[in-house]
């Protein structure tokens, strides 16, 4: 079998958000982003002015986050992220619903703030992206998110930050992130048009096109190269030995 290494990078939004990573390191995976040739780079917020200045001539777009890990900023300041993000490049919005919120299922300010960033993003020629964080949510909470994103509607909606660590009986901390079943029934619910991106945990091309056949048309890597550099192989190209940073996280 052969893979469309362009096809499959156009689906990646290559993650540069985790904490730790410095600015030499947010430099060197737009570089991985460009080399290939992937849908965008989804950067912390402090540096989407200087990613659109890396990314410049060429058609990476530019993606940020908003009111991210956990959603609990006001709408305002949700608002006002991604007013600021627009005006300093970002072309692709991905923000995090306000999770207590969800679960209080108190689904008029939940969906008048979707509304508010989408209109915002629209405006600024943006599109949004509305991560559930599904480790934290129950079905009918994904599935009333779906209707809601469907009604307004949104361009995407999302599985997870990556970051939605849940504590387990032992006390430690662990993410599930994008999931089958998750992806299944996002799928499911949305309506024509609004698409499904799968973030947290896509590490593999096999994970990767698994996400494909199920009708996932983004995901969120950091282990693009990784990804890539597989379906090169198997496609018996020859292989680039650069490697992308592979944190936690995405």
């Amino acid at each position: 079998m052969q893979y469309n290494i362009s096809e499959l990078a156009r689906m990646i939004d290559h993650s540069l958000l985790h904490p730790t990573m410095t600015d030499k390191d947010l430099e060197e995976g737009v570089r991985v982003a460009i080399e290939y040739k992937t849908a965008s780079v989804c950067i912390k917020p402090y540096a989407v002015k200087k990613c659109a200045e890396w990314l410049k001539g060429t058609d990476v777009l530019v993606c940020t986050v908003i009111g991210f890990p956990h959603g609990s900023h006001t709408t305002a300041m949700k608002v006002r992220e991604t007013r600021e993000a627009c005006e300093l490049g970002a072309t692709e919005i991905d923000m995090v619903v306000n999770i207590g919120k969800v679960l209080s299922s108190d689904w008029s300010y939940v969906e008048d703030e979707i509304r508010l960033i989408n209109t915002e993003a629209v405006k600024h020629g943006a599109i949004l992206k509305v991560i559930f964080e599904n480790d934290y949510l129950k079905d009918e909470h994904k599935i009333k998110l779906c209707q809601i994103c469907s009604s307004i509607p949104v361009a995407f909606v999302k599985t997870s930050t990556g970051y939605g660590y849940t504590k387990g009986e032992d006390g430690k901390f662990s993410t599930k992130g994008a999931t089958v079943e998750d992806c299944r029934l996002m799928l499911a619910h949305v309506a024509p048009g609004v698409q499904v991106k799968a973030a947290g945990g896509v590490r593999t091309l096999d994970e990767l096109l698994r996400m494909k056949e199920l009708g996932v048309t983004r995901i969120g890597a950091t282990a693009t190269a990784a990804i890539l550099e597989e379906a090169k192989r198997r496609n018996g190209e020859t292989t680039n030995a650069v490697v992308s940073k592979d944190v936690s996280g995405y």
